[in-house]
Order: structure tokens, then C-alpha cells, then sequence
């Protein structure tokens, strides 16, 4: 298996991926499940790419022939209106509300994607929610959503300041050193590779 960590100790991180590794190597599987990788892009190739993920690895991944590249882009708030769908990373606050980090405003053709609530590995806690804007109010700690999915609800507060993005497909030219990426990392033919990446243009990185 050839999976390549460039730093002489080993993190959580490190050891997560050599696990999932290892697992698809004892049971002889061509493919594992994906991994959510962040950092910057320290470098990168036709097949291959290093970049330095949030923990403060170097990982080396290489990169899938059918890579897909999505660019992510900054909007304003106006575009979160009544029906919007959208999917949005926060934390639990103690009145039972959410906090976003990040409101993912989704182009129409993608209503739906993976709609519901769950936890979501970016902090401890933390959640998404990807769901319809059922209604908006304003508030003294920023406005508030109420997002509607299939068996629940949840009211967001998106506090002033907080990321609000859409996305569009994008190509490699946007895969550049310096890049913020967030990374699907997945077992291929006994390869640690890049199948999916998130970035933005001219500096701008994803949220999370």
C-alpha cells in the first residue's frame, strides 16, 4: 500500500489513515471508505499532489485520473432566501439552537444532497445540516434560520462575519501551492488518492 506521510511523527490523523489502509489491505479490497482531508497544497503533479493538512501533516496522496474539482466561492447572504436549499456546518449552543461556522448556499440542481442532520468530523460537536430554508428572522446575534429536512428541524444562527459560499464545477488549474483544499481521500488499487477536491480561486479557501 502506498500511502506517504512526510513527517516524522505520527498524529491522529497519520494513524486514521493507515488504519483505514490496512483495513482494505486484510480484506483485499481495491476500494475503502473516503476520508476528509483539509490543509494547503504544498505541491502537486499530474498524478500526484502533497498537501499540509490542518493537523500539521504532509500527505502525500496520489491523484485519481476521474479527480473531480469543485470551486467554492464567497456569497453574500441575500442569496439564503425562503426555499433555498443549502448546507450549513455548526455547533450545538446550550438554548438548543446551532451556530454555523459556514452557510453552503447549494445551486438548484443539487437540492437534496445528502439532506438531513448528522455529526460532521470538522470539530468536536460540530454538525451538518443540509436542509430547506423554511424560515428567516433577525436577531441581536445575527439572523436566523429555521431549516427544514424529512423528520426535523433545526434554527441556525448565523452570527455576522460567517462564511456564506456556493459552489460550480472547477478545474485543475485552480489546484495551485498555497491553495486551501478540502480533500476526499480514498483507497484505489491499494493507493491513498485524491478523488474529489474543493478549493477556491485567487487565495479563497473553504470554510471547512
Amino acid at each position: 500500500m502506498h500511502l506517504r506521510l512526510v513527517l516524522p511523527r505520527r498524529t491522529l490523523l497519520a494513524a486514521t489513515l493507515v488504519a483505514c489502509l490496512l483495513s482494505a489491505w486484510a480484506s483485499a479490497q481495491t476500494t475503502a471508505a473516503p476520508i476528509r482531508l483539509r490543509g494547503t497544497i504544498e505541491s502537486i503533479a499530474a498524478d500526484r499532489l502533497v498537501m499540509k493538512e490542518r493537523s500539521g501533516e504532509r500527505v502525500e496522496l496520489a491523484l485519481a485520473p476521474n479527480l473531480t474539482v469543485t470551486e467554492i466561492f464567497p456569497v453574500g447572504m441575500d442569496t439564503v432566501t425562503p426555499n433555498s436549499f443549502v448546507g450549513v456546518g455548526a455547533t450545538p449552543q446550550a438554548d438548543g439552537t446551532q451556530r454555523a461556522i459556514a452557510v453552503l448556499v447549494f445551486p438548484e440542481a443539487m437540492r437534496g444532497t445528502g439532506e438531513g442532520h448528522r455529526p460532521f468530523d470538522f470539530l468536536p460537536q460540530s454538525t451538518m445540516t443540509n436542509a430547506t430554508v423554511a424560515g428567516q428572522a433577525t436577531a441581536a446575534d445575527g439572523n436566523r434560520l429555521t431549516l427544514a429536512y424529512p423528520g426535523g428541524e433545526k434554527t441556525v444562527v448565523v452570527a455576522p462575519g460567517t462564511p456564506i459560499v456556493s459552489l460550480r464545477p472547477g478545474s485543475r488549474e485552480l489546484l495551485v501551492p498555497g491553495a486551501g483544499v478540502s480533500v476526499t481521500a480514498q483507497v484505489v488499487g491499494e493507493k491513498a488518492t485524491a478523488t474529489r477536491i474543493s478549493t477556491g480561486r485567487n487565495g479563497f479557501a473553504p470554510p471547512y
